[in-house]
């Protein structure tokens, strides 16, 4: 076995390439284990993890970028090597040749007419850098995570005194003045404002509005800190501000988890003191009271098409009625019973977080390493038990790999695996679109669907398989051809995670 570890100082290549690329080289024939990234404290762990130790490990900066190969010969090592360096140098080819400039910071960027600053950097260099974006009088998208808290607390502060949003750390999603930021959707201009500290959860509303015939104005994203006591919901209250200033905007919609109850108090304030009505969804809360001006909604489908019959001024139903739900819920059975568990599968963890309130509602008892209640949080995220919805996106996952939503494939060992098991009856997953996803998730995920499909035949057992397709009719991937791979391959394919969720209640209560 051949093993080298390259460390290049003060050499930045954006952590989204870096990923991908480490998963092109990790299937390599003759390539055993790669890693290729910055050398953050993550990625350094998963250095050691495939054998590589010593000073020139630990000594590495997250400025500095890191390459660990153990192959089979040194020829192949000399391969990947190579093909590392060439990917990198063309990647930069082809910026140039798109017209864009790359700059070792943002003090060497001419800002001229930019507005927003997208910071996708190391955790612990992107606080430098958004507070060098704010001085230069650039609102912030704030795309980096493992941030410390208190320096987000500073930055919003600092974008608060200067009048400047902060969206973010760890903010995925945005869309400001129709562009997307982050993992976004391409969506129709209305008249819906939107703040959200969810990244899926946004996308989801996102797309059912515009599946609704509506569009938004501003979808601000907040990071998923904002509305804890010790941030005290700054960017949110300063997005909603602006939505109340915006005169294109006529509806304005919150989204996010329970804020603390101080915080939440200051928002719902502000709805209240606001000309125009709102949604609320705090999801997991057991609701509120509604007021003429602002409306609480259980999920996310609710909130958006409570607003999309705000912004049209008629009352619209559920994505799915009733009885499309019953014809959807028989099709899918085909006369044949489901005795076996879910098991869930997810890329969005706020989708994931809202099956397990459904669920949960609906007196199902669900496990998950990302479950609120201690007694369904699973001790160890790779065994599931019972019914399970795991968050596939969540850190324990992505140390060192890509995200499922770049990397679809990441999730298929786990989903053949649980198909595998006797007592499985319910397979369910997301497929999320939009710009920065895989370029054909539905195209990944629709392999898995037809093996598990396979697997269940031959073990004599009915297998229900159902897709969540989080998309819009603009969005880069082609919405329709995504949802016809999928339901070509056995999947009951729903636009709604909530829709989703409901059917698998349907049938395992049948």
């Amino acid at each position: 076995m051949f093993t080298r570890l390259v460390v290049k100082a003060n050499t930045y290549h954006d952590s989204v390439v870096l990923m991908s690329l480490t998963r092109e080289i990790q299937r390599l024939a003759g390539i055993r284990e790669a890693q290729v990234g910055m050398a953050t404290d993550l990625n350094k762990e998963g250095v050691r993890k495939i054998g590589f130790s010593g000073p020139e490990v630990e000594g590495a900066t997250p400025n500095d970028l890191v390459i660990a190969l153990v192959g089979e010969s040194e020829e192949a090592v000399d391969e990947a090597e190579k093909l590392i360096y060439l990917k990198l140098e063309s990647k930069a080819r082809a910026q140039t040749a798109q017209g864009e400039t790359l700059y070792n910071s943002l003090a060497e960027a001419p800002i001229q007419e930019a507005g927003i600053a997208a910071i996708s950097v190391p955790g612990a260099y992107a606080a430098r850098e958004a507070r060098n974006a704010l001085k230069r009088g650039l609102h912030v998208f704030l795309f980096s995570d493992n941030v410390p808290l208190e320096d987000e607390l500073a930055l919003k502060q600092l974008g608060q005194r200067e009048g400047l949003l902060v969206m973010g750390p760890d903010c995925g999603t945005a869309v400001i003045g129709g562009l997307g930021l982050g993992f976004a959707n391409k969506v129709k201009r209305g008249c819906i404002g939107i703040v959200a500290a969810s990244g899926t959860g946004l996308q989801q509303v996102l797309v059912i509005i515009d599946r609704l015939g509506e569009g938004v104005t501003e979808a601000i994203g907040t990071g998923g800190r904002d509305l804890r006591k010790e941030v005290g919901g700054i960017t949110t209250l300063m997005g909603l501000e602006l939505l109340e200033r915006d005169e294109r905007t006529m509806v304005k919609m919150v989204i996010s988890k329970p804020p603390d109850a101080d915080v939440r108090e200051k928002v719902l304030s502000l709805l209240e003191q606001g000309s125009k009505p709102a949604v609320v969804c705090f999801m997991g809360e057991a609701g509120g009271k509604d007021t003429e001006k602002v409306r609480f909604a259980g999920n996310l489908e609710e909130a958006a098409v409570m607003a999309c019959s705000l912004a049209g001024g008629r009352a619209r139903q559920r994505l799915y009625s009733g009885e499309e739900m019953e014809v959807v819920a028989r099709e899918a059975v085909d006369g044949e019973p489901v005795t076996g568990h879910l098991r869930g599968l997810y890329g969005g963890g706020t989708l994931c977080e809202e099956t397990l309130c459904i669920l949960g509602r609906a007196g199902l008892e669900v496990y998950s390493n990302v479950a609120w209640k201690p007694e369904c949080l699973l001790a160890d995220p790779e065994e599931s038990r019972a019914h399970t919805c795991i968050d596939m996106g969540d850190d324990y996952f992505t140390r060192g790999r890509p995200h499922p939503m770049l990397e679809p494939g990441l999730r298929v060992p786990r989903y053949l695996a649980e198909a595998r098991e006797p007592d499985v009856g319910i397979l369910l997953f997301d497929v999320v679109l939009g710009y920065g996803c895989h370029p054909d998730p539905a195209g990944v995920m629709a392999e898995a669907v037809r093996e598990a499909g396979n697997i269940a035949r031959r073990g004599g057992r009915k297998l229900v398989q159902i897709a969540v397709l989080v998309g819009a009719s603009g969005d880069p991937q082609s919405l329709g051809q995504q949802e016809k791979v999928l339901r070509d391959a056995g999947a009951v394919v729903l636009s709604s995670n909530y829709a989703a969720a409901e059917l698998v209640a349907r049938i395992l209560r049948a």
